[in-house]
């Protein structure tokens, strides 16, 4: 590696990614400004089987990369020569799926003689606050919640330097999107599960359904998904076995609001042990319209700034990985063409 770049707002990050069932690029100029963002999603490719098949999504991405790339430049305007460093997601995500991003990141850093950046995914979910909210600066919590990952964490740098970013909490089972995606499929509702709950729920009455919120030991900074799913399951079970008919929609409204408890306790839990005036909430699950509104009056209430990126960003996105790369980028934190992908991958 190498260290201590110029800063530099003009330089330009492409950004890739594929850890799961997007297949993304984007440009981002000074890492905040994004010229372009072309995402192919595969949501109906996998719809049918109710969950993403690690083995189609690597299908699909390597047939369908080489065109995003080429759109997110078309996009935004410039060349490929014109591109300072690639950045891509390494990790953690399906490692057959980043495997195909990681090997047209490193052909295109080496035939273009470029800098190779190897982005944590999480940590790209962090940086994605920073587009639409440049003026954001450490140290600040970040609430991450999505499909594979739920987490408090301590947001002291951007630079991908070690000890910058510090786990405070973490989902001990189930992460939040996880038990979206189970709940939605007890519920017969199609995948992805997160959106058809946040709609389903709105027609549900409030307080008609209630599920215990999993808060574990005192003090305890981690999250627990996986009891709630189970109260779900045992419910809908035990409404089935007494002939009463479902109200799904108070199901849904009733689990949304368990989770949701947690996720808002458990965020002022990390403000108050931290005092940081400043909260990002960042992921696929970010994008909930329940959730954005709960955290929106509690941060309202105690005088913190919230940062939610749009629901574009929140969700697997390139723009997140070029802003990332960035601050790497500023660093002189660069890779070599060795560079390998990871399942799992601390921050």
């Amino acid at each position: 590696m190498t260290t201590g770049r110029k800063l530099d707002r003009g330089v330009l990050i492409l950004g890739i990614e594929t850890s799961c069932d997007e297949t993304a690029a984007a440009v981002v100029q000074g890492g905040h400004k994004v010229l372009s963002n072309v995402i192919a999603s595969q949501i109906d490719v996998h719809k049918i089987f109710g969950g993403v098949v690690p083995e189609i999504a690597s299908r699909h991405h390597l047939t369908t990369i080489n065109k995003v790339v080429e759109a997110s430049l078309e996009e935004a305007g410039v060349s490929m020569q014109e591109i300072d460093a690639v950045a891509v997601t390494k990790g953690p995500g399906l490692v057959g799926a980043v495997l195909i991003g990681l090997a047209t990141a490193k052909a295109m850093a080496f035939a273009l003689g470029k800098p190779l950046i190897g982005v944590n995914h999480i940590r790209g979910h962090i940086c994605a606050a920073l587009l639409e909210y440049p003026e954001l600066k450490p140290p600040f919590l970040a609430l991450v919640v999505s499909g594979g990952h739920t987490s408090l964490v301590d947001v002291c740098g951007l630079s991908g330097k070690s000890g910058e970013m510090t786990v405070l909490g973490s989902t001990r089972d189930d992460a939040v999107g996880e038990a979206y995606d189970k709940v939605a499929r007890m519920l017969g509702l199609g995948y992805p599960g997160g959106p058809q709950i946040d709609a389903l729920a709105k027609q549900g009455k409030e307080g008609a359904v209630v599920f215990k919120r999993v808060m574990l030991e005192e003090g305890s900074l981690d999250f627990s998904f996986s009891g709630i799913k189970t109260g779900t399951l045992n419910y809908i079970n035990s409404m089935k076995q007494a002939g009463r008919p479902l109200r799904k929609a108070d199901i849904a409204a009733g689990f949304q609001e368990a989770v949701i408890d947690v996720l808002s306790a458990k965020a002022k839990m990390g403000l108050a042990l931290t005092g940081y005036r400043t909260l990002a909430i960042v992921g696929g699950v970010a994008a909930n319209s329940a959730l954005r509104e709960r955290m929106r009056k509690d941060t309202e209430q105690l005088g913190i700034k919230l940062c939610i990126p749009s629901s574009v960003f929140c969700t697997d996105n390139a723009a997140m990985v070029a802003g990332a790369g960035y601050y790497q980028y500023l660093a002189g934190l660069t890779d070599t063409l060795d560079l390998d992908a990871f399942a799992s991958l601390s921050l």
